[in-house]
């Protein structure tokens, strides 16, 4: 089999140290001889085309990438959004910094299937002007932009931000290019682009937890016109724009208004009464127990003791068992992972035929055939 000499082995030795592995550990890991890995490494012989695309795809790069002569200019590699946040969290793990790329590969190619498509809806990012030191104000004014009424949920909080021109991702809970590791602090982050941003938010057990941060997120997108990425200790954050994030992303899910519907005279005496007390409030607003309390504590209406014990009693508590999944709606998963928005320009450039049947299946996550005409029927018939 023939071999490709034009190699270029110091971009292989970049990635490797953006990656934190070794070469040979790279070399064992994608089954390639290290007698042959190194002679390529040292420009004495080339590999087949085959495991140039191993490398490529453990790298989540074109195979160009490892022909191209020179070194790497990281400038051009990565954005300024992408260096904004690793430069915030020097410690990324080589799966989010993948993530990460990846978001941004897949907001470049929904603005260009909407310019192809010319559709009238393409017109950029435009959110309201709201005052930065005033958090709760600025929660008002977007939660009227984004015209939610008194009954929520997680979905229709995504909708809404979607109908805005912001794409909202969300990751998989199972094994796969758009998994957030489940030991991972990461709960979400956000890229901002002056014409689609983009939010992604980690799977969580219950989608009401997603709300505060897909809110906090967005909170960096319209506040802070910047891009973050946030651990779980960001969303409890009493500092600088972590805090400023938070109080607009509990103001805007429980404004005053329904934060006075509150029957605060009949909660518990026990943490552990709580979630069930706060159930129709949050089967209502698509919010968590923690993010009423939080709202209650912040107003007054609970001291800081009773927050805490519950955050605390909150981390005791089992998680439900998670079989993993069957993939028994493969089909509806694109949906889940990058919202109904980014599906349906995908199906549009389909149906016009700017992509191919092909294409539209790798940029749906790698769906099968049977299951993009699958995902055609279910979305036409929502």
């Amino acid at each position: 089999m023939s071999r490709i000499q034009e190699i270029n082995p110091d971009r292989i030795r970049w990635c490797c140290d953006d990656y934190d592995v070794t070469p040979e550990k790279l070399a064992d890991h994608l089954k390639i001889s290290r007698a042959r890995f190194d002679a390529m490494m040292a420009g004495e012989d080339g590999l087949t085309f085959n495991q140039i695309r191993k490398i490529a795809k453990y790298f989540n790069r074109g195979v160009l990438f490892f022909l191209e002569p020179g070194p790497v200019d990281e400038n051009r590699v990565r954005s300024a959004q992408f260096r904004t946040i690793a430069n915030e969290r020097p410690d990324l793990s080589p799966e989010l910094k993948a993530i990460i790329e990846r978001v941004e590969t897949h907001r470049d190619l929904f603005l260009s299937l909407q310019e192809d498509l010319d559709e009238e809806d393409r017109v950029g990012f435009e959110p309201p002007d709201v005052p930065q030191r005033s958090p709760k104000r600025a929660a008002a004014i977007v939660r009227d932009w984004l015209s939610l009424g008194d009954e929520n949920s997680f979905n229709s909080y995504r909708e809404a931000i979607e109908a805005k021109r912001v794409l909202v991702f969300r990751s998989i809970g199972y094994r796969g290019a758009w998994r957030i590791p489940r030991k991972s602090p990461i709960v979400g982050f956000s890229v901002y682009h002056e014409t689609c941003p983009v939010i992604l938010i980690k799977k969580q057990t219950f989608d009401t937890r997603q709300s505060f941060t897909l809110m906090h997120e967005l909170a960096h997108v319209v506040l802070h016109r910047s891009s973050f990425i946030d651990d779980d200790e960001s969303l409890h954050s009493r500092q600088g724009r972590e805090r400023a994030a938070n109080s607009f992303a509990g103001h805007l899910l429980v404004p005053d208004e329904l934060l006075g519907r509150i029957e605060t005279e009949s909660l518990p005496n026990t943490v552990a009464g709580y979630d069930e007390w706060a159930s129709e409030y949050r089967n209502q607003w698509g919010v968590s127990t923690e993010v009423i309390l939080r709202r209650m504590l912040d107003s007054g209406a609970l001291d800081q003791t009773a927050y805490q014990a519950y955050r605390d009693w909150r981390k005791r508590q089992p998680l439900p068992e998670q079989s993993g999944g069957s993939r028994q709606y493969r089909a509806r998963e694109p949906l889940h992972i990058f919202g109904g928005r980014f599906v349906r320009t995908v199906l549009d450039a389909l149906h016009a035929r700017q992509i191919t049947l092909n294409k539209a299946s790798a940029y749906l996550d790698n769906l099968k055939v049977k299951d993009v005409r699958a995902l055609e029927a279910y979305v036409a018939a929502i």
